[in-house]
C-alpha cells in the first residue's frame, strides 16, 4: 500500500505494520485499548503555523486564524492553541468552560451561536470573552442589556448571511439566504441589523462575520472570493448609509481535507494568497479601507492529525451478498457516515496483499451503524485484528455520543515518539453518573 493510498504523510507501513506520527499503531492500541482516538500533535502545530504564516504574509498584521473548536474541543487542544498564539471560535457554554479551564486567554475568543442562552451570554461576559459574534436582533438586545448591567462595553461582530450556496453537503451549508445562521443581506434585514448594533450603547461593532459552509474543495477560492465581494460591497453600502466601515471581516472556515484518494489536495496558503489579492484589489476599486481578516479553520487544522483505531469483533460473510467486518466502535465514536454518508479511508494494522471487499460496521443496535462500505481489507481479517480509520481528527470525538450506553473512547496525543493521554476512556459508571435513581 503506497503513501498515496494512505492519504496523509504521517501514516505509513514500516515492516508491514501501520504507523501513525512515527509510532506503531498496534502497540498504542495494546497500551490504551480500543476504540481510541489518536492525534498527531506535531501535525496540529504545523497546521496552526501554516495558517498563521499564510494570514500574516497575505493579509498583514492584525489578521488572524481562530481555531473552530467544534471540530475537536478538549483541554489539551486549547493548550496547543494557546501555545501557538491562535484565537478560538467557541460555540457553547461547554466550549467556553473547556477553553477557560485549560488556561486559554478568553480575550482571544470569539463566541458564536445562533441561539445563545441567557446563561451562556452571562458566562461569556463573566469570563471576559473578547468578541461576541452576534447572530440575530434578539441576541443583540439581550447582550446590550447584560453588558449594561455589568458596566462594560462588549466588542461584537455581526453575523451576516451573504446568500451563497457553496455546493457542499446541505447539512453543513451555512451561507444561503434562508440559513438558520445570521441575518440576510438580500432581504434588507442586515442593514437594519447594523443600524441597531451601532445604536446599542453598551456594544462596540468592530465588523462583520459570514460563513458559507464546510468541506469546500474549491481550489480557485471562488466561493470565498464571492463571499468576500458580497461582504465588501455590503460594507461599502453601509458606509454610505450610516457612515460605518468595518475594522474586521471574518470569512469563517471550511476548507476541505482529503478523506479518500479522489478528494483533491487544497493548497491553503495559495488560496489565502489569492483571496487577499482579490480583497485588496476590490477594496481599492470600491473605495473601502481594506479590513483586517479573520478565518476560522477547524477541520483543516485537526482532521489529518487524527486516526481512530479499532479491534475487529466479528467477520460475517452473507454468501452471495457481502461481508461485514464489525468492530468495537461505530456510530457512537464516528457518526459522520450515518449523518452525511461521509467517505473514509480504512486500513489494516498489519499489511497484506490478499484482499477482500467488505463493509466495516459498528457494534450499535442500529442498521445504519456503518463506518464505511466497500472497504478493501486483508482476506485473513478475523476477530481480534486491528484496523484504523484515517483522517478522523475532526468531528469524530466532538460528535461522539453514548448511544446504547456505550462509553466514549480516550484521546491519545502523539508527539516525538511519546504518547500522552489527553482524555481518559469513559467507563460505564461515567455514563450512569448523572442517573439519580442509581
Amino acid at each position: 500500500m503506497s503513501g498515496k493510498d494512505l492519504i496523509s504523510g504521517n501514516v505509513s507501513y514500516d515492516g508491514g505494520r501501520l504507523t501513525f506520527a512515527g509510532m506503531d499503531v498496534g502497540k498504542i492500541a495494546d497500551e490504551y485499548g480500543t476504540p481510541a482516538y489518536l492525534y498527531d500533535e506535531n501535525r496540529i502545530v504545523d497546521n496552526c503555523r501554516m495558517y498563521k504564516r499564510a494570514m500574516k504574509e497575505s493579509f498583514g498584521e492584525g489578521s488572524l486564524p481562530a481555531y473552530a473548536g467544534k471540530a475537536a474541543a478538549f483541554g489539551y487542544m486549547y493548550k496547543i492553541m494557546s501555545r501557538e498564539g491562535m484565537a478560538a471560535d467557541l460555540v457553547s457554554i461547554g466550549e467556553l468552560y473547556t477553553a477557560s479551564a485549560a488556561g486559554f486567554d478568553m480575550k482571544n475568543a470569539y463566541f458564536h451561536g445562533n441561539a445563545k442562552t441567557d446563561e451562556e451570554i452571562s458566562e461569556a461576559l463573566r469570563l471576559g470573552v473578547g468578541c461576541f459574534v452576534v447572530d440575530n436582533p434578539d441576541e443583540l438586545s439581550v447582550l446590550d442589556d447584560m453588558a449594561r448591567k455589568r458596566g462594560i462595553n462588549q466588542k461584537i461582530l455581526l453575523r451576516i448571511t451573504p446568500g451563497i450556496d457553496p455546493h457542499t453537503y446541505e447539512a453543513v451549508s451555512t451561507g444561503k439566504v434562508d440559513s438558520k445562521f445570521g441575518v440576510p443581506i438580500a432581504t434588507g434585514q442586515a442593514a437594519e441589523f447594523v443600524k441597531s448594533a451601532l445604536a446599542a450603547p453598551n456594544l462596540t461593532l468592530i465588523g462583520y462575520h459570514c460563513h458559507v459552509g464546510s468541506l469546500v474543495f474549491d481550489t480557485e477560492s471562488s466561493v470565498y472570493t464571492d463571499a468576500a465581494r458580497i461582504m465588501l460591497d455590503f460594507s461599502r453600502d453601509m458606509r454610505e448609509l450610516v457612515g460605518y466601515a468595518p475594522e474586521y471581516i471574518s470569512l469563517g472556515g471550511g476548507y476541505g481535507v482529503r478523506y479518500v484518494n479522489s478528494d483533491p489536495q487544497v493548497d491553503i496558503p495559495k488560496n489565502i494568497e489569492r483571496l487577499a489579492e482579490f480583497m485588496k484589489c476590490h477594496s481599492a476599486e470600491i473605495g473601502l479601507p481594506m479590513p483586517k481578516v479573520i478565518t476560522e479553520p477547524g477541520r483543516s487544522i485537526v482532521a489529518d492529525a487524527g486516526m481512530t483505531v479499532y479491534t475487529v469483533g466479528s467477520v460475517k460473510n452473507v454468501k452471495g451478498y457481502k461481508t461485514y467486518v464489525a468492530v468495537d466502535g461505530g456510530m457512537t465514536d464516528n457518526p459522520r457516515y450515518a449523518l452525511y454518508r461521509s467517505s473514509y479511508t480504512v486500513v489494516p494494522a498489519i499489511e497484506s496483499d490478499e484482499k477482500m471487499i467488505c463493509d466495516v460496521v459498528g457494534k450499535c443496535c442500529e442498521s445504519g451503524d456503518i463506518i464505511q462500505p466497500g472497504v478493501s481489507l486483508p482476506a485473513s481479517t478475523r476477530r481480534g485484528d486491528r484496523i484504523a480509520v484515517l483522517t478522523t481528527g475532526a468531528y469524530n470525538y466532538s460528535m461522539a455520543s453514548n448511544y446504547n450506553r456505550i462509553p466514549r473512547p480516550p484521546v491519545v496525543m502523539i508527539k516525538d515518539g511519546e504518547t500522552t493521554l489527553a482524555v481518559r476512556r469513559e467507563t460505564p459508571a461515567d455514563v450512569a453518573a448523572l442517573d439519580l435513581m442509581i
